[in-house]
């Protein structure tokens, strides 16, 4: 399993039987904004996990104040290579001190410490948002991949190809990006033999969105915000582009390839979406009922058809009616016959907070009409 908490994110391995918790990585940087991945095992018998950045908006700023700030001051994102900065830091004011002190802060640097121009910062194996994999025990751990915002959701097909969902930048505060897509990536490096890669793959963040386009590209200059600049000069090979590109804001999650005729739709991809945070991260009209869903991908044909959804887009809670509110999960059974899919409840959102609800969260369990009807 994957622990975040404090400065770093740890895999561990719990005994059901002793109940002993035993941590196997213990180094992975974090005190941040997103999620770790994984991990999931593939059918050579490694171990995949990834974890997101500590920034937001690959810049550690005051919109994450109780996340990155207040909590863990020192945290920061880590290149997974070096890279060296264009010294185009972020103005912003200082939340800890009295309004309006204001303070410049540099990408790869803690809140408040600005970057110069033409310097390097070093990378690290242990980096963020990022995808290693290692052995089952954590031993020889290896860098596949970095520049994934936010690599929450990871599957595998029957072939061993790993496949990592990554959401979009956000239309809001110091270093704001505009329709930016959810994407899922290809993690090419993992079909590597183990312990060959020797040079990790570089899919955009800080400064590349998921359509391959720089951050400052006029189709994603801000109606809300300070439009970003870019942060990285003469970046590292993109790895791109992305096998399948979905509406911003719509936050892909978990996900899982079916593997059964049983079920059907064998060899597509189920991904659960767990819904847009518009308008508190997107002034669009047009992002609000983006996502509340779960969509099967061919990630060949880079497609994707609505699998599971209310008859309304958006949460059951907004039309006061039953169905789905923000599926955040989604995992076949071991014989393939069945669909699980985690719903996180209710979650209202206004332009300037999110409010979660305690126990509201379901479990559906989707099988073919054919099953149902004996």
């Amino acid at each position: 399993m994957a622990l975040k908490g404090g400065y770093h994110m740890q895999i561990a391995k719990y005994n059901l039987a002793s109940g002993e918790l035993k941590i196997l990585i213990d180094q992975l940087p974090s005190g941040g904004w997103h999620e770790p991945g994984g991990p999931i095992f593939g059918p050579d018998g490694m171990m995949y996990f990834g974890n997101g950045s500590v920034s937001q908006q690959g810049v550690t700023l005051p919109a994450g104040f109780t996340v990155d700030l207040a909590k863990h001051p020192n945290a920061h994102d880590v290149p997974g290579q070096d890279v060296t900065l264009t010294g185009n830091n972020v103005r912003s004011r200082d939340p800890r001190l009295p309004y309006p002190y204001m303070i410049e802060t540099g990408a790869f640097k803690p809140f408040g410490t600005p970057a110069e121009k033409g310097e390097v910062v070093k990378g690290e194996l242990f980096c963020n948002s990022a995808v290693w994999r290692s052995r089952p025990d954590g031993t020889d751990v290896e860098l596949l991949a970095w520049g994934v915002r936010n690599p929450f959701g990871m599957a595998m097909n029957e072939a061993g190809e790993l496949y990592v969902s990554d959401n979009d930048f956000e239309e809001k505060g110091e270093r704001a990006v505009a329709n930016d897509p959810d994407r899922i990536w290809h993690i090419q490096n993992a079909s590597l033999p183990f312990g060959s890669v020797k040079t990790p793959a570089w899919y955009g963040f800080p400064d590349i969105c998921g359509d391959g386009l720089p951050v400052n590209h006029e189709s994603h200059l801000p109606s809300r915000g300070k439009a970003a600049e870019l942060l990285l000069e003469n970046p590292p090979e993109w790895a791109g582009p992305a096998v399948f590109l979905e509406q911003p804001h719509s936050c892909m999650c978990k996900m899982d390839f079916s593997r059964s005729d049983a079920f059907g739709h064998k060899g597509e991809l189920f991904v659960a979406e767990w819904g847009t945070l518009a308008p508190l991260n997107s002034p669009r009209p047009e992002d609000l009922d983006h996502g509340f869903r779960v969509i099967r991908v061919n990630v060949e044909k880079g497609t994707a058809e609505p699998f599971m959804h209310n008859r309304k887009m958006g949460p059951a809670s907004t039309y006061g009616t039953g169905g789905i509110e923000r599926p955040v999960s989604c995992k076949f059974s071991p014989d393939g016959k069945a669909l699980y899919v985690l719903d996180f409840g209710v979650a209202t959102v206004t332009s300037g907070n999110m409010l979660a609800f305690a126990h509201t969260g379901v479990l559906w369990k989707v099988t073919r009409k054919e099953e149902n009807n004996g």
